[in-house]
């Protein structure tokens, strides 16, 4: 008889994740998730593949930028906001606060007593 081996993950997948698994003759459990749990689950997902980007070499980071984009732009729907408005939130951010071109570090900010 064969050993069987459950891997518990409990996040978010891609949608065709679980067909994927099948197809390999794996058995996937995977459930809908409610709408209470989809925003907490989408932010999650957003730390994992952030964290994912960060750890990867210079040929996979493309792949993890898409990932990335897809994540927030599936956030983006679920919270009412179009693209446009998202990029004109950026927009006014930037012209406020700037932007990132400057690769600018804070090291420490000291203050008078």
């Amino acid at each position: 008889m064969g050993h069987q081996q459950t891997i518990t993950y409990g996040k978010l997948v891609r949608d065709r994740i679980p067909e994927i698994i099948e197809a390999e003759g794996r058995t996937a459990k995977a459930r809908v998730l409610d709408e209470s749990e989809l925003v907490p689950a989408l932010t999650a997902k957003l730390a994992e593949e952030a964290k994912e980007l960060r750890e990867a070499g210079p040929g996979d980071r493309l792949g993890e930028l898409a990932d990335i984009y897809e994540v927030l732009a599936t956030l983006t729907r679920t919270l009412g906001f179009s693209d446009e408005q998202v990029r004109e939130a950026a927009r006014h951010k930037r012209d406020r606060r700037g932007g990132f071109s400057r690769r600018l570090w804070l090291d420490a900010v000291t203050s008078a007593q």
